[in-house]
């Protein structure tokens, strides 16, 4: 029996989610650019998921973009973004602590003349709000900054973030990257300042290679992939039916009795810091108990790191017992290298490459959780007694 707690990495896709996909294959093949009923069946299904997807967040279904996932979602908001407000000004913020399809962009936007200012953490990865307030110019045209991070679960408090960017100057558009926060929080653009919102289908069990991207009503955004017009000019391309179905049909399926599921989510996080921290030498990265507000550690991911013992091998380690966690966040796998985030909050140096990221979904259950700490303990013990130096 395999015990998955990666799903910050992915997330299984909900039964009903691969039956409306199937569906969409076999069934409403269409073009949902062809006049005739074949393209009107499929059409209906992107409709039918943009509804889903617009009352979720409470914003006008003409305001949604669907991509190809989330990092084609951040990529066209910021750099999108950026080229069409660049008479405004060239300067950007962000984070110190975000993840490549943020960071990334920001990097190719330097090395087009822009300036960019990356913003400093607290220890519990929250953004310096001070530091943000002195950052905004004249000449700031969008700040971003993720909803979640990937790597120790943070939620940033962005109602402030966006009461800020707003008073210190309107005319800054406020990217959120919402890719891990989407399906785990209530999330209302026009209450928190968002002007660009992005998310993925995969994270909260629908289908991957789809994605949207917010864009507030009248805020301007270049396209990035030209062609035949759909979406309103801003992302050519036949639609992905079969994928934006099924991310409407698990947006729908997540977000019934959604609070009732974030606290039992919350509760199983609990009970996984109170078990992990019977081993010796653990240490929790970022937020361990729920706060008050809208900031905190979100649901369903706890960083934990393990003294003396190298992350890799006790990632192998669990494998061996089909019990599957990440190291870090999964689209750097094959770019290995010591987490921006963790040295960001100031981890200890030896606890750098010794952390692993657990992560929940709706379907973990408190057996999973029990089964994975007995392995700990048989496990971390005898890892320590082969590591030069650790405990004995």
């Amino acid at each position: 029996m395999e015990i998955y707690l990666d799903n910050a990495a992915t997330t299984r896709a909900y039964e009903s989610v691969c039956q409306i996909m199937v569906k969409t294959m076999r069934q409403d093949y269409g073009n949902p650019s062809a006049l005739h009923m074949k393209g009107v069946e499929a059409e209906h299904y992107v409709k039918n998921a943009r509804q889903y997807i617009a009352r979720t967040l409470k914003i006008g279904e003409k305001e949604l973009i669907f991509t190809s996932g989330g990092t084609e979602s951040n990529n066209m908001a910021i750099i999108g973004g950026a080229m069409a407000n660049c008479r405004a000004g060239k300067h950007l913020i962000t984070t110190g602590i975000e993840h490549a399809s943020v960071y990334n962009p920001m990097m190719y936007l330097e090395s087009q003349g822009y300036e960019v200012t990356y913003l400093p953490v607290d220890s519990t990865g929250t953004v310096r709000l001070d530091a943000l307030e002195k950052a905004i110019r004249e000449d700031t045209i969008l700040v971003s900054v993720m909803c979640v991070n990937n790597e120790i679960g943070t939620i940033q408090p962005l109602d402030k973030i966006g009461r800020l960017i707003k008073e210190k100057n309107p005319k800054t558009l406020f990217h959120v990257d919402a890719i891990q926060g989407f399906g785990k929080m209530r999330l209302w653009p026009s209450k928190l300042g968002i002007d660009l919102l992005s998310a993925s289908g995969h994270k909260l069990h629908g289908p991957k290679g789809v994605g949207f991207l917010y864009i507030k009503d009248r805020v301007k955004v270049h396209p990035l992939i030209l062609g035949g017009g759909q979406q309103k000019d801003m992302r050519s391309g036949t639609e992905n039916v079969p994928g934006i179905a099924g991310f409407g049909q698990a947006v729908e399926e997540v977000f019934e009795n959604l609070e009732e599921k974030l606290d039992q989510l919350y509760s199983l996080r609990d009970y996984f810091i109170q078990r992990v921290c019977e081993l010796d030498g653990v240490v929790i990265n970022g937020f361990t108990h729920r706060q008050e507000g809208f900031f905190g550690p979100a649901p369903h991911i706890v960083s934990v790191s393990f003294a003396d013992i190298r992350a890799e091998v006790l990632l192998h380690a669990l494998e061996e017992k089909k019990i599957y966690v990440s190291s870090g966040s999964a689209c750097s796998s094959n770019h290995p290298a010591i987490s921006g985030t963790l040295k960001a909050i100031g981890v200890e140096k030896k606890y750098l490459d010794a952390t692993l990221r657990f992560s929940f979904s709706f379907d973990t259950t408190q057996k999973d959780i029990d089964d994975c700490i007995d392995a700990l303990k048989s496990i971390v013990p005898v890892l320590r007694r082969f590591t030069p130096g650790g405990r004995r």
